[in-house]
């Protein structure tokens, strides 16, 4: 989970974590438990991200599966 990844794209969709953890049905220390590396993401949770945020498939390799980031 590159954290830093996803908080770009949330900020380019002025999304705040309140939004995001409310259109994937879950409070926010859950998605920060996620954003944080704590917790992995499911991949109904990953579908749901890159389609609210449009995410192309190198965006969503570098936000979910870049493991130099971690």
């Amino acid at each position: 989970m590159n954290k830093a990844a996803m908080k770009s794209a949330m900020a380019k969709h002025s999304d705040t974590q309140e939004m995001l953890s409310e259109a994937l049905d879950m409070t926010i220390s859950c998605l920060n438990a996620r954003i944080n590396g704590h917790v992995d993401f499911r991949a109904s949770e990953i579908v749901r991200i890159i389609k609210r945020y449009n995410l192309s498939p190198e965006e969503t390799k570098e936000i979910f599966f870049d493991e130099e980031a971690s």
